[in-house]
């Protein structure tokens, strides 16, 4: 099993002051959690071909502040988001706030503020997810119950597979609406929505069964504002929780 790695990273106050290559640059404000949520970002993207250090590409130091085809903040958001033609950096699916806490995260770290942000280990987080997590028991090819999340590094970042992990109902999936239903007899039945129409609804019930109803014959019909996932809170710690998301990120439709 592979040593934790520990990565420090250049943060210590909410309002970072960016400097490169000793001039200072124009100075953005960010929260301590953007800052920190910009570290994430990095580690779970960006590392992969740059490293942890920034120093893994011939050529490119990314946390000594100095870039050879960028200067100020916005340059670099560009960058990060539309890549470089002709290279090997790709474009990325990133807002203009996320690069920019990417960029907040670089400049804070070649000017020498710290704090600790604990990288993710796929291996461990495989364990994790067919293990004490459960996840594999719903995720999987089989169950309808939730998406099995073979491509799940294509579709989310790592912040939203984090946010996802500790809190499910946050951004629901509207593949994977649940309701809940009862019958004029007052038979209650609640499920997986797969359909429906001004007449009729179809749902895949908790117990497996494909059932559906006439809505005329509804006496009341909701779509569940919660998901049935329940929070990782308490159950993985914080290494565990990165451990998860980063094997997550390797899942991109591949057998």
């Amino acid at each position: 099993m592979k040593a934790r790695p520990v990565f420090g990273c250049v943060i210590a106050t909410a309002a970072a002051v960016l400097i490169a290559a000793g001039v200072l640059s124009a100075q953005h404000s960010y929260t301590r959690s953007e800052l920190e949520n910009g570290a994430r970002l990095y580690l779970g993207s960006c590392a992969t071909c740059h490293g942890a250090k920034g120093d893994a590409v011939r050529g490119v130091a990314l946390m000594t502040g100095r870039f050879q085809r960028a200067s100020t903040d916005e340059e670099l958001v560009k960058i990060i988001i539309a890549g470089i033609a002709g290279t090997a950096m790709p474009p990325n699916n990133y807002s203009d706030l996320e690069a920019g806490m990417i960029v907040a995260f670089l400049r804070g770290t070649a000017a020498g503020d710290n704090v600790t942000v604990t990288a993710g280990d796929s291996a461990r987080g495989k364990m994790l997810f067919d293990g004490k997590g459960k996840c594999a028991s719903c995720h999987n090819n089989t169950s309808y119950m939730a998406p099995a999340l073979s491509d799940i590094g294509l579709l989310r970042r790592p912040l939203e597979l984090e946010q996802s992990i500790l809190e499910p109902s946050a951004s629901l999936s509207p593949s994977f609406r649940f309701v809940r239903l009862v019958t004029r007899a007052g038979t209650v039945v609640t499920g997986r929505l797969l359909n429906q129409t001004t007449f009729s609804v179809q749902v895949l019930g908790d117990d497996g069964r494909l059932r559906g109803f006439d809505r005329a014959n509804l006496r009341e019909f909701a779509v569940v504002k919660t998901s049935p996932m329940p929070s990782a809170r308490g159950i993985l710690d914080t290494q565990e929780v990165a451990d998860v998301v980063t094997y997550l990120t390797t899942l991109r439709g591949q057998p």
